[in-house]
């Protein structure tokens, strides 16, 4: 007696549950592989299109870091009276080499040659004007009015800070001082030191 015959199923029927796995997995690679295309698009676009900068990678921020602190920007100093202040008044060095991010101090010498009380104001500028916005006065003699007796001198310090986005092209930047004699806050200390006068001898 014959055994029944059993139908074998078609080669290519046999292997479409294989084909069908591949094309899935063929499908999901292409598409891991567009999401990942699309990052440095987005970057473009806002940048090119919306003038947004977005931040770089680890190793692009740590290389931007390094170029930062190997630049040195010189800094001068410079300091002058108006012509109705009777002061003496000038930085104590004219230049200093800096890194921008970095804190640094230096000090300007103020003389009163009078022969009374006078109050001064310090009215601050730095050149060129563009550099004005990355360069930041932590401690600063302009901020307050400053109050000499007659023949006092003092040293007077500013603390100040290069912001790191300074532009590449600003190599040097000059902070100036201009002292102005503070009318009103001179008078106030007319009466609190009047002026010594030496009685005249008698014949």
């Amino acid at each position: 007696m014959n055994a029944p015959h059993t139908p074998q199923q078609p080669a290519d029927k046999a292997r479409t549950p294989a084909a069908g796995i591949v094309k899935m997995l063929v499908v999901a690679a292409l598409a891991f592989g567009f999401s990942f295309s699309l990052v440095p698009l987005y970057r473009i676009a806002c940048e090119k299109l919306l003038g947004v900068r977005l931040e770089g990678s680890a190793a692009a921020d740590v290389a931007e870091a390094q170029a930062a602190s190997d630049r040195v920007v010189t800094v001068q100093f410079d300091g002058g009276v108006n012509s109705k202040l009777p002061w003496e008044f000038n930085p104590n060095e004219a230049s200093m080499q800096v890194r921008p991010g970095q804190l640094y101090e230096t000090t300007y010498y103020a003389r009163n040659t009078s022969d009374r009380t006078i109050v001064g104001s310090a009215v601050p500028s730095v050149a060129p004007a563009r550099a004005s916005g990355y360069f930041s006065k932590t401690e600063c003699f302009c901020f307050t009015a400053q109050t000499l007796l007659a023949g006092e001198s003092r040293d007077m310090p500013v603390r100040f800070i290069i912001d790191p986005n300074l532009p590449e092209g600003i190599k040097t930047v000059t902070l100036s001082y201009t002292f102005f004699k503070n009318t009103e806050l001179t008078a106030r200390a007319a009466s609190a030191h009047p002026v010594r006068t030496t009685p005249a001898s008698a014949p």
